[in-house]
């Protein structure tokens, strides 16, 4: 898939892209088959390794040339040191973790910065659905309730306030629509998420 038809599919890999300097080291945690490594190798030359648990995405990783750990990330992090990279992303992987204050913990010690990606549930048509008695499925949110790995579905006042709580700093926020930046009332009109954070005070 080329460049264009990857970030039209998944807009928040460019948005990822623009935090990150060119040759920086970076982890990808629930890598999937590697699409946005490989997105940030070709276009910031980055280095680094994913790290994934599926079987089938560890052979689609190699397949995109993406370095990759077959790992548990509920288990933590323990395998990497502390500030072994630049980044650690967790790319629309965060709604699916269990013990979510544990993992961004682990993120900011193995990474100097953290960036996040997800769905918001504060998004107008997901509330629209919940009020009219349906969980909402859309291209952010494509399970049905019986299949879905979600199991933290959040908005962006909801991440905000967690990262108060456990003292992230937020850095960098970008909210899109259909790959469009919305800056009015994002909780409300944006239905994607991308932070960049790092350790707070």
């Amino acid at each position: 898939m080329s460049d264009v038809l990857l970030t039209a599919a998944r807009p928040d890999f460019a948005a990822i892209a623009a935090w990150i300097p060119k040759g920086a080291s970076v982890l990808d945690l629930g890598c999937g088959d590697g699409s946005l490594l490989r997105y940030l190798k070709e276009t910031r030359a980055v280095r680094g390794y994913g790290v994934e648990i599926s079987d089938i995405d560890i052979v689609s990783c190699i397949a995109n040339g993406v370095n990759v750990i077959q790992n548990d990330l509920e288990a933590g992090l323990s395998d990497f040191e502390d500030n072994a990279f630049d980044f650690v992303i967790l790319s629309q992987t965060l709604q699916a973790t269990r013990h979510t204050e544990p993992l961004i913990q682990e993120m900011l010690r193995v990474g100097r910065e953290g960036i996040v990606s997800f769905p918001n549930f504060g998004y107008w048509k997901s509330r629209l659905n919940v009020v009219l008695g349906n969980m909402p499925v859309s291209s952010e949110l494509p399970y049905q309730w019986y299949d879905t790995p979600n199991v933290h579905l959040c908005t962006l006042n909801d991440f905000e306030s967690f990262c108060r709580k456990y003292c992230v700093s937020v850095t960098a926020r970008s909210v899109m629509t259909g790959g469009r930046e919305v800056g009015l009332l994002p909780n409300l009109l944006g239905s994607t998420a991308v932070y960049r954070f790092q350790r707070g005070v």
